[in-house]
């Protein structure tokens, strides 16, 4: 590699390894545990962290939230803005992104939201943009169901639009603190938006003081072309998903081209690819860990859990030793759905949640020793072309040993072939790091 990659993770504020011998115990809810998480990946020198989010009690498998609750899949789920509080004021240097849902949050409340959150953060915040993608969900904020994708696209690329004006509805030097007359901010330099769209109506300006960042990094994770043509136009950084080295090059190249489209300089935009890396003391190690995840009963029934509250199918109408029976569509997740059902593969539905450390969130196999996969991942970023990873595991479930296998196993020997940072060096905002390198 001629240049070093980023690296982030991702988890959710849930339950997390709750039934495992190396599980936090299943209620991590005052937040200790995801923040100690937060200060390793900043030891580990990440980029940042991004909490996910949901805001519903999922259905979709067998037709109740009996499965959702007892395997604690999808929910429990707190609210991430106050976990990202603790974990960032437990840090100094690493980037906290919290999902945030253009369904959920009145763009106003998002704008003043993320300007407090990167004003006590010191310009590390970032907005995951999301349109969420499930009928409970919207039947939560008062709609019966979601409008269709092409629609809440729309939605957001205005919400996105009012997000902009409200930040730059103050000036960067509006705040003067002119002590001798008296006068802490310039009202020449805070001016109202009057913003009239579509979907939304805003008059502003907003009664937040700028930022350190102004505007706090945009993250996005849209599969689809109309999430692509969005995220190209917004995002700093993309969360992508592909099948394999092909597939993350051809997906890099792609939202590379839509900005150039869309008159911004790709460079200015990092895709992350999610990765889920097994790791052992040896190759047979890590390998049999592999196994012994991806072939027990309750990591096949979690996936089709998961996979059913992502795109409000029923999976446990399949019998799972046989092919699905048809192509499926959904209005929910779409990327995330046609990435596990590999359509034509003739693969049974237990091969597909196998496949992949679980289909859903492995974009390339990384199996082995701590060198092993960073001489791997240096390879497959070298014929990518950049930018980096996003780590995390298949249920989005973390545990202190993997965190440290991660951090004191795998991020050193990275550091050791110069393929990721050893140290912050660029600036003090998570914007300022992603454009490191």
């Amino acid at each position: 590699m001629t240049r070093k990659f980023h690296l982030a993770c991702i988890f959710d504020f849930a339950a997390d390894e709750w039934q495992g011998p190396f599980g936090n115990g299943g209620s991590p809810w005052n937040g200790k545990f995801h923040t100690e998480v937060a200060v390793a990946l900043e030891r580990a020198c990440f980029d940042f962290v991004v909490v996910e989010d949901k805001l519903m009690v999922p259905e979709s498998y067998g037709g109740s939230r009996q499965a959702a609750l007892s395997q604690a899949m999808i929910v429990p789920k707190h609210d991430p803005v106050p976990l990202a509080v603790s974990m960032g004021l437990a840090t100094s240097r690493l980037g906290i992104v919290t999902t945030l849902s253009t369904l959920a949050y009145p763009p106003f409340m998002t704008a003043r939201l993320a300007s407090t959150m990167d004003n006590m953060l010191g310009g590390r915040y970032g907005w995951n943009i999301v349109t969420s993608a499930e009928d409970l969900a919207a039947q939560n904020f008062g709609m019966k169901k979601l409008p269709p994708r092409q629609e809440r696209y729309e939605r957001a690329e205005e919400y996105v639009q009012v997000v902009r004006a409200l930040f730059e509805s103050w000036d960067r030097d509006a705040v003067v603190l002119d002590r001798d007359n008296g006068i802490y901010a310039d009202h020449t330099k805070v001016r109202p938006i009057d913003f009239e769209g579509k979907y939304f109506s805003v008059r502003g300006p907003l009664n937040t003081v700028p930022s350190p960042q102004h505007r706090p990094a945009f993250v996005q994770a849209g599969a689809s072309p109309q999430g692509r043509d969005f995220a190209a136009r917004n995002a700093d950084s993309i969360i992508a998903i592909a099948n394999g080295v092909q597939s993350m090059k051809d997906f890099r190249d792609d939202i590379r081209l839509r900005a150039e489209k869309a008159d911004r300089d790709p460079d200015e935009i990092k895709v992350l690819f999610c990765v889920t890396p097994t790791l052992g003391d040896t190759e047979r190690d890590a390998q049999d860990k592999q196994q012994r995840m991806v072939s027990s009963t309750r990591f096949v029934k979690d996936i089709l859990a998961q996979m059913s509250a992502l795109t409000e199918i029923d999976f446990a109408q399949f019998d799972v030793d046989k092919p699905l029976p048809r192509r499926l569509e959904t209005n929910g997740e779409k990327g995330t759905l046609d990435k596990f059902q590999q359509w034509g593969s003739g693969k049974t539905l237990r091969e597909l949640v196998i496949d992949g450390a679980g289909g859903l969130v492995s974009s390339v196999p990384l199996v082995g020793t701590p060198d092993q996969v960073a001489e791997r991942m240096g390879e497959v970023m070298e014929q990518v072309g950049g930018d980096g990873f996003m780590l995390t595991t298949p249920l989005l479930r973390m545990n202190r040993r993997y965190i440290a296998e991660v951090t004191d196993g795998l991020v050193p020997a990275l550091q050791r072939r110069g393929l990721t940072r050893a140290a912050y060096t660029a600036g003090h905002t998570l914007r300022e790091n992603l454009l490191e390198f």
